[in-house]
This record gives structure tokens, sequence and C-alpha cells, in this order.
């Protein structure tokens, strides 16, 4: 993009009258003089603030990017007025605190908005300068403009659909191999160099895809005193990313978060949706544990994303905060769900097949997330005595296609009772078995399924 013109200078905060600040004893073309200009012209975005956000200086490179006036923003506007709604949220809830505390914080990738109207993806760094005595004095802040991220987005998609292409090229030519195979063995050596050269390129794409799925999960879950915990992640197809989620963690040292959940769609689009809602989700429940709010906020920003686009997007999830209580030996779960099949409650100590080993937790009218502007969810809690594990589960075990015609689903009946028939309620145990299930249905599992199970140790016989 050609330079422009820099808006027309305000007075600054802490410059000259026209706005850029020059160091005491500078002069027109000495060395202070090259220094400013350098800074007002380079390739990146700078801008100091006071500590409340309020911005004192700014360099025209970032103005133009913005499209405003210098005037109009310094000693006008806060860093935050600056960022997209999403963009703000983040910065109050992630950004901000994490800069107060270290005093420095870098590559947070963040969306300014323009003067027109539309997104500017930035990488933002930010650090803490003191006074004299010590004390925070201002806040200076460097933005590098991430546009090219996004391009090379673009470009993965595009690679993707020409390795799509490609791929039903060289099936068409196999096919065409085959029939020629009859006239002539030559034909038939070359047909074959094709398909094996076809498999190579879809294990390479298969390889590549396992490697990204495993980057939208946790690469291991915490461990949690006084509870057990585990998880598994069926992949229905190698060859297609998944949209499921889950995810396990601290937030205090009594208190722990969980959540788990399922994006609509498939592949490298609903791979960045479900990035998108594990970060909001972990910075949500930090800035207010109240499952209800966390789904709350969520629901704010995929509609605010997501809504106005012709593909719109949109999830189902469970929220939950866990307090183990190892005085007494029990869990207290306070959990909320958005259109989220119901978590499944398996109870120790009752007889196999008898009533009340294994029942749903209800959640009835929990709404989708990101679907509508003011989505309402529903709230539940439990308590988990010794024994007693909460099974979280996504859409593709219990949509499942049990008979040959595949017209039958496994459903939530059939996996009650499954989870009733089970000898042992221990969260590993009911992660292995439903984990086996799932490997017997077979092809009949058309979609990925995640499981998250949380348990209260037995107690010692």
């Amino acid at each position: 993009m050609a330079p422009r013109k820099a808006p027309d200078p305000a007075p600054g905060a802490d410059g000259d009258r026209d706005g850029r600040a020059v160091p005491v004893g500078g002069a027109p073309g000495g060395p202070e003089d090259s220094a400013e200009a350098l800074y007002d012209s380079a390739p990146c975005g700078f801008l100091s603030t006071t500590m409340d956000g309020t911005v004192t200086k700014i360099n025209a490179t970032l103005l133009d990017w913005l499209g405003l006036g210098r005037g109009e923003v310094v000693g006008h506007k806060r860093f935050a007025d600056l960022l997209t709604v999403g963009g703000r949220l983040y910065h109050e809830t992630h950004f901000a605190p994490l800069l107060g505390m270290r005093g420095e914080i870098g590559g947070i990738a963040l969306e300014m908005r323009t003067a027109g109207g539309g997104r500017l993806p930035v990488l933002v760094s930010a650090v803490v300068a003191r006074n004299a005595e010590g004390e925070p004095a201002l806040i200076r802040t460097t933005v590098f403009d991430a546009s090219g991220r996004r391009a090379y987005e673009e470009e993965l998609l595009r690679r993707r659909a020409a390795a799509d292409e490609a791929r039903d090229l060289a099936e068409a030519a196999r096919r065409e191999a085959e029939e020629a195979r009859r006239e002539a063995e030559a034909a038939r050596r070359e047909a074959e160099a094709a398909r094996c050269r076809s498999e190579a390129d879809r294990a390479r794409l298969t390889d590549a895809l396992a490697v990204l799925q495993q980057a939208l999960l946790p690469a291991e879950l915490p461990t949690v005193p006084g509870l057990e915990v585990a998880s598994y992640y069926h992949t229905a197809s190698p060859d297609r990313l998944g949209g499921d989620f889950y995810d396990l963690f601290a937030l205090d040292a009594r208190r722990w978060a969980f959540f788990l959940g399922d994006v609509s769609g498939k592949g490298p689009q609903a791979a960045a949706v479900t990035s998108l809602t594990r970060y909001t989700l972990r910075a949500a429940v930090f800035h207010d544990s109240d499952p209800v709010s966390a789904l709350t906020t969520l629901n704010a920003v995929l509609h605010e994303r997501y809504a106005v686009e012709a593909d719109p997007r949109h999830c189902t999830a469970v929220v939950g905060v866990v307090e183990p209580d190892a005085v007494r030996g029990r869990t207290r779960v306070h959990l909320a769900s958005g259109g989220h099949p119901p978590a499944l409650l398996l109870r120790a100590g009752a007889p196999v097949d008898g009533p009340g080993r294994a029942d749903y937790l209800p959640t009835p009218g929990g709404m989708l997330v990101g679907a509508l502007p003011d989505a309402s969810f529903t709230p539940a809690t439990a308590v988990l005595e010794p024994g007693d594990t909460l099974l979280l589960y996504t859409d593709g075990l219990t949509e499942a296609r049990t008979d040959p015609e595949r017209t039958t689903l496994y459903g939530e009946e059939r996996l009650r009772d499954f989870a009733a028939r089970q000898a042992s309620t221990a969260p590993g145990d009911v992660i292995a078995a439903v984990a086996a299930l799932l490997e017997k249905l077979g092809d009949g599992v058309d979609d990925d399924t995640a499981l998250l199970a949380l348990g209260v140790p037995s107690r010692p016989a």
C-alpha cells in the first residue's frame, strides 16, 4: 500500500505544538529530530498512553492505518477505544491485567477499528514506563499490521481446495488407467504410479490435519487435588478437521474450570471458530466464574463476529466450575449448558442395572451459542460423592448410526443404559469403556466425539 500523507497534527500532550514530541535541547535537523522522524514514519505503529489508557502520543503510521487525525485521538481516546468489541473484551479481561502484573506483554493478537468501520488485524506489544521514583508513569505500545496472517489463512484455504481438486483429478486418472489396463500393460503401470502418488499426498495431508487437530485440544489434563479426570477424542475421519473441543484449568487454589463443546461445520473454518471459542471461554471464565456469564460472553463474541456472514457460525457448549472438598471427600459442580446434550452422572454404590446408577443432569432450554443476540442459558448444580463421576460428551456419540441402513441413532437412553452397566464408575474406566464403544460402532460414527470425565476417588475399602 502506497504511503499516504499523515493527518493534520494537533497539539500533543507531551510534545510541541504540532503534536510531535521533541526532546529538551533538540533542534531541527539534529539527531533528536531524526529520531522523532523515524518514530513518526516507522513501518509499525507507536503510541503512548497514560496509565488509564488515554492516548498522549501516536505516530503517523498508525494514524494512517486507522484513517484518523491526530487531533481526534490524542487526549480524546483511550487505547481500548481504538479496538473492536471483541478486542476491547480481550483487552479488559486479559491484556490489561497481564500488563499490570508483568509490566510488559508482547505478541498479542487484537483487531483495531478503522475510521471506515473496517477491521485491522494487529499484533500488539506494550511496556509500562516508570518515573524516577519507580512509579508507573505511562504505557508505550507497539502495533504491527497482521493483515499478512489473514492472507496466509486465505492462502491455506486455497491450497486445501487445490489439494482436493488434485485428489479428484488423480482419482479420475486412476479410473481411466483401469479402463486402459486391457489395452496395454504400460498404461496400467502408469496408472499405478499415479495412484501411489495420490496416496502419498493424502497421507501427508492427513498428518498435517492431525497436527492441527491436536493443537485445538490441551496436550494433557492437569492434576486436580481431590479429583480424578480423564478425556478422549475420537476422530471420525482422518482427512477432515472436526470442531469438537474441551479444556480443564485452575481458576484459583480451590476451584477448577472446565468446558466441552462442538462448533458447527467442519474443516479449517470450523477450526478457526474452535480456536476463538476456546480462548474466549478461558478469558470469560477468568473474568467472571459464573458459567452462565461465560456462555453469555461467548454468545456476544460469536454473534458479533459471524452473524453477518453468509455462513454464520455457532456452537453448543457446557461450561462449569468444580470445587473439590478434600475434608468431606466430595466435590460441588456448577455448570451451564448452551444447546448441548445433558451431562451424564454416574453414582457409585448402586447395584449394576439398578435404578439411579446413571442418570442425566437436566439442563433444558439452553440455546445455541452465537445463533441469537440475546440467548439464554440453563444452569445446574450437582454434588459428587466418593466414587461418583460426571461424564461430558459431544453428539458424535449419541448420533452414531447403529443399524445397517444407517437410520437408527444410538441415542441418550442407550448411552445411559450402557453407563449403568459399567462395573466401575472411575473416570478413567468410564472413558475407556465409551472409547471401546465408539470403536465397536465403527463407521456408524460419522462425526468427531470429545469425552471429558470428572470424578471423586472412591474411599479405600
